[in-house]
């Protein structure tokens, strides 16, 4: 995988991952969807056993490639950004930057998060990457996304 693509609308990609389900949070859920439509069946044996197990593993499918919709994007160029899922930052609002390892992710999540903070979590991420803003006209304190290159991801945003 190239590490700059050229995009024309953006500018320069620096980086770009997208926090998708890794395969392991696959069998699970899809083990649910197929008892609820022999459970259904089960309930209602006048229906065919295909007719609930098409209608409920297409849609945990469905729902599980959702959460792997979220993107983490860095343009680089004239006026750099941020982009975390749909929310995007030009990159001189970015403060003081810190990398929060899995295991101070709790923390940072709960007693020692600000409710007002921009946060993009996904629990089969360990790191995330957390900076306050310098932007005195937004109320956002600071923001915190779980990201699977935080050291990469941290070097793009002092350089810029």
């Amino acid at each position: 995988m190239a590490d700059r693509v050229n995009t024309a609308a953006t500018g320069v990609v620096a980086h770009s991952e997208r926090l998708y389900l890794p395969w392991w949070g696959w069998p699970l859920p899809m083990a649910g969807a197929i008892l609820l439509g022999v459970e259904v069946h089960l309930g209602y044996p006048s229906i065919p056993m295909w007719i609930p197990l098409a209608v409920a593993v297409p849609v945990m499918a469905a729902l599980l490639l959702s959460l792997g919709r979220a993107k983490i994007k860095i343009t680089s160029g004239d006026d750099p950004e941020l982009w975390v899922g749909d929310a995007h930052l030009p990159l001189r609002y970015v403060g003081e930057i810190t990398v929060v390892e899995k295991d101070a992710k709790r923390h940072a999540l709960g007693r020692d998060g600000d409710p007002a903070a921009f946060v993009l979590h996904r629990g089969w991420i360990g790191p995330a990457v957390r900076f306050t803003l310098t932007d005195p006209a937004d109320p956002t304190p600071y923001w915190l996304f779980s990201t699977r290159k935080p050291q990469r991801v941290v070097e793009l945003l002092r350089g810029a």
